[in-house]
């Protein structure tokens, strides 16, 4: 893969953290700004969240239908423009439904740059792939909260939105050069006819609802972090951009891990070993907030639940999309938008006992990685070959 392709399918499948993570350390400036409450301002993270699931419904069968460089012009664009009107809302109502707007543009980055690599690779190579592209779109994670806890020092959460124009301009810029990988003849007669098809695969369905419940898990996480780390435990906007990143720092390891183990072993077996390390993790930030343990318990617990991913999602991305080559934009937005809309419902549940408790992320986070095993467990079960690899 080129050099340049390969970086901007990182940026493009970064869309998510970038949107969600360049502001998370200014959540409690901007509840304070607008007199607004932890549950309303975290409607803005729902609210891209939802976006971010419904626009892959839409990209993604495009995709399949007109190629994929067209969809993914339109949608970036669309991206540059909201970006620039978040900075300029003027209060939490009308972030909330620009939000929405950002989300549903910066979903067209995520499905096609999956359906891309699907083109392009399928098996362990394209393993090995998403797992590489993990090291570029795993900084989003690591770089959006620092960058954005530092633009606190000279500005508003006004700058994080500001910032993000500037990034969506410059994947524009990249996205004008970028190859097509669907050639006319592979490309389906009809935009919705993909759907039929996946929703009929039941292995298909499985691995879905285990990466969508590993995914909540992860955004309960994501969601209540800023207010459980900063206002339970006493983190300030720096230490708390510190302490995410070197979580998110965690997924770009496990995922260039995953890549090296991908030679010698199953999709299966190393998505098996991450959701078994995202369960662990989960109990064990229960038992830590649960017992009054602390950070030396919390921090660790959580690193361990966020890092598992750089194992999960490469390996069950790549196991659901295998058998869906011919409609590989509409399966990857089936995938995407099922894991956002589970994330999205998770928001509501972690802000339930207000801003000053962590035991709502502790519950959620384990519970649904139990849940995610057991989805998985299923798929092993349907399929015996998998199980025995």
């Amino acid at each position: 893969m080129p050099r340049r392709l390969f970086v901007l399918l990182g940026a493009l499948s970064a869309f998510a953290p970038l949107s969600m993570d360049m502001y998370l350390a200014a959540l409690p400036q901007l509840a304070s700004e607008f007199d607004a409450s932890a549950a309303d301002v975290q409607l803005t993270l729902t609210s891209c969240l939802a976006g971010l699931a419904l626009g892959q419904l839409v990209a993604g069968p495009l995709s399949d239908r007109f190629g994929r460089k067209l969809p993914l012009l339109a949608g970036v664009g669309v991206y540059v423009v909201a970006s620039l009107a978040c900075a300029l809302a003027t209060n939490v109502p009308m972030l909330t439904g620009l939000r929405l707007v950002q989300g549903l543009a910066g979903a067209a980055g995520i499905v096609i740059a999956r359906a891309i690599v699907r083109d392009l690779f399928e098996g362990a190579a394209a393993v090995r792939v998403l797992s590489a592209l993990m090291l570029i779109g795993g900084l989003a994670p690591i770089l959006a909260p620092l960058i954005g806890a530092e633009l606190l020092r000279f500005g508003s959460w006004r700058l994080a939105f500001v910032t993000l124009t500037i990034i969506g301009a410059a994947m524009l810029l990249g996205t004008v050069f970028l190859p097509e990988t669907l050639p006319p003849h592979r490309r389906r007669a009809s935009a919705l006819s993909g759907f039929g098809t996946v929703l009929k695969d039941k292995i298909f369905i499985l691995y879905v609802s285990a990466a969508a419940l590993a995914f909540a898990a992860l955004f309960g996480y994501i969601s209540a972090s800023p207010f459980v780390l900063q206002n339970v435990y006493g983190l300030s906007p720096q230490q708390f951009s510190y302490a995410f990143a070197a979580n998110a720092l965690a997924i770009v390891v496990t995922g260039q891990v995953n890549g090296r183990l991908a030679r010698r072993y199953s999709p299966a077996a190393l998505a098996s070993a991450g959701l078994g390390a995202t369960l662990a993790g989960g109990l064990l930030l229960l038992a830590g907030v649960l017992g009054d343990l602390g950070l030396p318990v919390v921090l660790p617990a959580l690193i361990i639940v966020v890092g598992s991913m750089g194992l999960v999602f490469p390996n069950i991305t790549a196991l659901a999309l295998a058998g869906h080559g011919t409609q590989a934009g509409t399966a990857s937005a089936v995938l995407g938008t099922t894991q956002y809309l589970v994330g999205s419902a998770v928001v509501p549940l972690v802000g339930l006992a207000g801003d000053h408790t962590a035991v709502p992320m502790a519950i959620v986070v384990a519970s649904l990685s139990a849940a995610a095993v057991g989805a998985y467990v299923l798929t092993l079960r349907n399929r015996p070959g998998l199980a025995q690899a």
